[in-house]
């Protein structure tokens, strides 16, 4: 009876690592597996399944090449699976926990490029017309900048350098552009310390972009409507002088016309 009491002992106990071993096929895993495994779906599109993989490879095998690479790996994925704020938490994490790493640059990069929008998705919803967001404050823009110029200036070398400065310039000239789109929702409203304000503000934060000639003829109008000439003139002035064949000075004598009659 002992006998068969001890061959049932031992067919349980088979049976539980056969059990095991089919509910976690994984857990012979070496990290350089998981970490292919993971690169494999990523390669196939199955980010959620190479998130997994990623973040099952860092439990465990806490430290290591293979390691230190997802956790730079896992936050593309992310980007990928449209979870854009834990893509960034990882590559924020990658940087704080590998500040000298070889590949720390693409974190940064990728920082960038998570916050970057194309002119579609960013800067479609910057300039519609939309009343209650004219006060937002364009945050992802700026802090995709940022994150390239960290590249850019850190990273010189870097083979994501000079994509880095090519959305530098975009965004900034984006940005200007925004700015005038808000200044001129202004002017159209009425709201002419608000227009000549944000004027002000891309002239003196975007003096480079092709934006800057809306910017001084939008704030001319705006000073000229609140009855400012010496502001209107001495900013019609700088106009001319810059852009000498510029639209708005039909519009500003426009203006001064019907406050003469």
């Amino acid at each position: 009876m002992q006998r068969l009491a001890g061959i049932a002992v031992l067919i349980a106990v088979g049976a539980l690592c056969a059990c095991a071993s089919v509910l976690d096929p994984t857990r012979d895993w070496t990290a350089e597996r998981f970490y292919q495994e993971a690169k494999e779906k990523m390669a196939a599109g199955s980010w959620g399944d190479a998130i997994k993989n990623f973040e099952q490879l860092e439990a465990r095998f806490p430290y290591g090449r293979y390691t230190e690479q997802a956790q730079l790996e896992v936050a593309y994925a992310q980007y990928k699976d449209n979870e854009p704020a834990l893509a960034l938490a990882a590559a924020d994490r990658f940087i704080r926990l590998h500040p000298t790493h070889p590949n720390v640059d693409y974190a940064y990069y990728l920082k960038g490029v998570i916050n970057f929008r194309d002119e579609k998705s960013l800067f479609h919803a910057l300039f519609g017309y939309h009343e209650d967001m004219w006060d937002r404050d364009p945050k992802t823009a700026r802090e995709s900048y940022n994150a390239f110029r960290e590249v850019v200036e850190r990273f010189p070398k870097s083979r994501y350098a000079k994509d880095a400065a090519d959305r530098m310039r975009y965004l900034i000239d984006a940005q200007a552009r925004y700015e005038v789109h808000v200044a001129r929702y202004y002017l159209d409203r009425g709201a002419y310390v608000a227009a000549a304000n944000r004027c002000k503000y891309a002239l003196e934060n975007y003096p480079r972009t092709p934006a800057v000639e809306d910017a001084l003829g939008i704030q001319a109008k705006a000073y000229k409507l609140m009855g400012l000439t010496k502001l209107a003139d001495d900013t019609t002035r700088v106009l001319r002088t810059n852009f000498p064949n510029s639209r708005y000075f039909k519009e500003i004598d426009a203006i001064k016309t019907a406050q003469s009659k």
